[in-house]
This record gives C-alpha cells, structure tokens and sequence, in this order.
C-alpha cells in the first residue's frame, strides 16, 4: 500500500549534478515530513535533507549546504534532490523515506533520530573521475 521509490542515481564526474526523485504512493508528501538519508559502505547512516509538511521548509546537513536543495511536487506527490557541485564524498546509496504523523511542523526533529516511518530501498550515487 504505502511506497516509496527513489530513481535518478547514477555515476558523475566530480562537479557534475544529479537530480533524484522519490515517488510516494499510500499517502500524501504534503502531509508528511519527508527525509533524504544516505549511507556509504563501512560508514553510518548520515541525514542528508528534510522537507517539512506545511510550509515545505527544509534543513540540511552542513556537508551539503549550497550544494543540494530539496523540493516538493504535490500535484505528482514526488519529492526531488538536487545534487550539485558533487564530491566524491557524496558517494552513498540514497534513500527518501516518510514520517506521516509528524509531532512538529518542523523536520528537524524526524531528521535527528531518524524517526521515519516509512523507507524506499534507495539509488546509488557514485561521484567519480
């Protein structure tokens, strides 16, 4: 019932840019706090974005500020990442996933603990000369 498909992951040349999407189904991404989490092998889970329900405000890691943006398409209930000036530290496997009953209007507080409720199974991003 409830899905979430990333796509859009690919191979680039360090600077280069990717756009990924997670397309939800079995409920609504403007009524949910909405995460992208990445993870690397032999490294932990790192938040990487947020979209808050509501106003669509969104919080970044540090690493990623000025490079990546987040955005919201209510009409096809897709989220977006748009990657850009990549490094190869943004090598990772890239997931959304989805709190549907958020406890604030803001991500934040999700994106910290990871407190998500639903997740799709990801998109590889490999950043690489």
């Amino acid at each position: 019932q409830v899905q979430l498909v990333e796509s859009g992951g690919g191979m680039v040349q360090p600077g280069g840019s990717l756009r990924l999407s997670c397309a939800a189904s079995g409920f609504s991404v403007d009524a949910s706090h909405i995460g992208w989490i990445r993870q690397a092998p032999g490294k932990g889970r790192e938040g990487v974005s947020c979209i808050s329900v509501g106003d669509g405000s969104t919080d970044y890691t540090d690493s990623v500020k000025g490079r990546f943006a987040m955005s919201r398409d209510n009409a096809r209930n897709t989220v977006y990442l748009q990657m850009n000036s990549l490094k190869p530290e943004d090598t990772a496997r890239y997931y959304c996933a989805a709190d549907i009953s958020p406890l604030s209007d803001s991500c934040a507080a999700t994106a910290r603990l990871y407190e998500y409720d639903y997740w799709g199974q990801g998109t590889q991003v490999t950043v690489s000369s």
